[in-house]
């Protein structure tokens, strides 16, 4: 993706609000130092933080914390291009309780203190339909390793994808890895199910007719 114009000056007007990605490029030593978010000093409180991991644009982010003022919301974008555009969308209608971190989704806890998110939601995360590509997969057990770490005891994940296989293979891993499934939709938007919030992706896949795959997973 071509960089947009004026990237860093835009990026540069939003850091009071992005949480940057660390200089270190080698995966393997930056992840050893941790360089954990101190969640009450950014957003000013101790209530509850719940974690999107590629929030795209943010709308996702941007509504649910703008439905629910009593909870902190991280959101996570590994693309600049996007990342700015999400930003500037919180600064443009002060919603104080979304913070955005500036990273790829392998870096979580090098960022993030273990057992301290209430929830991860992955919203049309990339499928990665080539077999070679698996250990990127946002559901592939490597993250779900990640996630057991991150999450409180009993916290949920809540998945949205418009890919069935890529959903599939996501209850696989789920259930390999321990997980327990609910709320499983394989049409969400023609489901009973309410308080739905739409990506960006979401709103144009349904908007073609097609079907929205769903699922909370936890563990005991």
């Amino acid at each position: 993706m071509r960089k947009k114009k004026h990237l860093d000056e835009r990026l540069e007007k939003c850091d009071n609000i992005i949480v940057l990605h660390s200089e270190d490029s080698n995966f393997q030593t930056a992840i050893e130092k941790k360089e954990f978010i101190d969640t009450r000093a950014l957003f000013g409180n101790d209530n509850p933080v719940v974690l999107e991991i590629g929030c795209g644009k943010g709308n996702f982010a941007c509504e649910l914390a703008k439905r629910n003022p009593d909870i902190n919301v991280l959101a996570l974008e590994k693309s600049a291009n996007v990342l700015v555009i999400a930003c500037e969308k919180a600064m443009k209608n002060n919603i104080k309780n979304v913070k955005f971190i500036h990273s790829g989704a392998e870096y979580i806890e090098k960022y993030i203190e273990p057992e301290s998110i209430e929830r991860i939601y992955l919203n049309f995360s990339c499928p990665y339909p080539k077999k070679a590509y698996e250990n990127r997969r946002l559901t592939n057990i490597r993250f779900l390793k990640s996630y057991d770490v991150l999450l409180k005891k009993g916290a949920e994940i809540h998945q949205k994808t418009d890919n069935m296989h890529f959903f599939e293979y996501s209850i696989e891993q789920f259930s390999e890895y321990g997980f327990k499934l609910k709320n499983i939709s394989l049409d969400l938007h023609n489901s009973d199910f309410e308080g739905n919030i739409e990506t960006e992706y979401e709103h144009k896949f349904a908007s073609q007719g097609m079907p929205i795959y769903r699922l909370e997973a936890y563990l005991k």
